[in-house]
């Protein structure tokens, strides 16, 4: 069974939130940015004006780069796992489905992590645990529909931010199994800095950025955004809560993400929120809670 979850106060709650408006802003700005430049350019911007944001907080905290490359070899795999495929994947998605579906599919990652993590060996399947994977895929199946056409493209935009939610699955099993013991923001800074390393190569060879028209002020803005608030603060935001309130509590942050999106979308893009986007993300999120163990929790105080 998981870890009973630490009770949270005001202040945890008020960080949460604001994480949920972080990370469920950078779908918006994500699928803002996604209209007018590549995906794979959209990455690159991301990750290495945050790595560039961070870096000062890094030495702050007199932190060192790694000094070779087998040192750097984890942060390289983690950047890969955790920033370059997942993002890639998801904004290319972006260009098929809504930024609220699309948010709605990334609240799977902690189902496919316990899934990845099981298959390894490194968790256990519970009961409850399997009951909630259960509960995500029923839930992507809602997403996906069942009485109304759905065009191929929908279909492949689904199936592009799965592979995202599948890829930061892995992630989860790399940092546990090779950078368990490395500080939170040491983690992210090399990461961001290894995803930029991978991306520099991979977008100087399938997008050409320098052949691209200017964007307009408005995607500037967004991919600014991207970068330093969803994704720097972000990750300053999500380890302060998670040393406040636990791995348990951080996870709740997933429940609220589609929230934030899908009302940044219907209000700024004019994506029509649908009947079957919200009981998806329901269902989805009640897979969350049976597996850190809050129904379970929640039906022992009923019953005493």
């Amino acid at each position: 069974m998981a870890d009973q979850p630490k009770t949270m106060d005001g202040t945890d709650w008020s960080l949460l939130i604001f994480l949920s408006l972080l990370w469920g802003g950078a779908f918006f700005f994500a699928g803002i940015a996604v209209k007018e430049l590549p995906p794979l350019t959209v990455v690159l911007f991301r990750v290495s004006v945050a790595a560039l944001v961070l870096l000062p907080i890094f030495f702050i905290y007199k932190h060192t780069l790694p000094k070779n490359l087998k040192d750097w070899l984890p942060f390289l795999m983690m950047g890969l796992v955790n920033n370059v495929l997942p993002f890639g994947f998801i904004f290319w998605g972006q260009t098929y489905i809504t930024v609220g579906l699309s948010s709605i599919i990334n609240a799977m990652t902690p189902l496919c992590a316990i899934v990845i993590l099981a298959s390894f060996g490194d968790e256990r399947l519970t009961v409850l645990r399997t009951i909630g994977v259960m509960f995500g895929v029923v839930g992507v199946a809602v997403l996906r529909g069942f009485d109304e056409a759905v065009s191929p493209e929908q279909t492949f935009g689904i199936i592009l931010c799965l592979l995202g939610t599948v890829s930061y699955g892995f992630a989860a099993l790399w940092g546990r199994r090779f950078l368990g013991g490395v500080a939170p923001i040491k983690s992210a800074t090399c990461q961001l800095i290894g995803s930029t390393f991978i991306m520099v190569f991979v977008v100087a060879i399938i997008d050409q950025p320098w052949t691209l028209p200017m964007p307009s002020n408005q995607v500037i803005f967004s991919l600014l955004a991207l970068a330093v608030f969803a994704t720097a603060l972000a990750y300053i935001v999500f380890f302060k809560i998670l040393v406040r309130a636990g791995a348990s509590n951080v996870m709740l942050v997933t429940l609220l993400i589609p929230i934030s999106a899908m009302a940044l979308g219907n209000i700024f893009l004019g994506e029509e929120i649908k009947a079957k986007e919200v009981i998806g993300a329901l269902i989805i999120g009640a897979g969350l809670l049976f597996i850190d163990g809050r129904f379970l929790k929640f039906f022992s105080r009923s019953s005493t």
